[in-house]
């Protein structure tokens, strides 16, 4: 098998990765409220919110990763059509 077929497929999979963690965070952050003013009787609320909001601080470094392993490799395949592209008019 050739390197250029492996390359597409590894920067397929980092893509598919991102977009999967990426869905996955948008819909924790469904629920998700930006500001809530609650009582002692919402308790049940304020749990739920703070689960919400400990699972997309697990969740963040993942998509910050996967999203600068993309932006890496498709650096990579950029650089070697363009090593490829001087090579050829040598």
């Amino acid at each position: 098998m050739s390197f250029v077929p492996i390359m597409w497929t590894v920067w397929s999979v980092l893509v598919l990765l991102a977009i999967a963690l990426y869905l996955y965070r948008s819909r924790l952050t469904r629920d998700e409220d930006d500001q809530i003013f609650l009582d002692d009787s919402f308790d049940q609320m304020k749990a739920e919110q703070t689960s919400i909001a400990t699972k997309v601080g697990k969740v963040e470094p993942l998509v910050k990763i996967s999203l600068w392993l993309v932006a890496a490799g498709t650096v990579f395949v950029i650089g070697y059509y363009i090593w490829d592209v001087v090579n050829q008019f040598k």
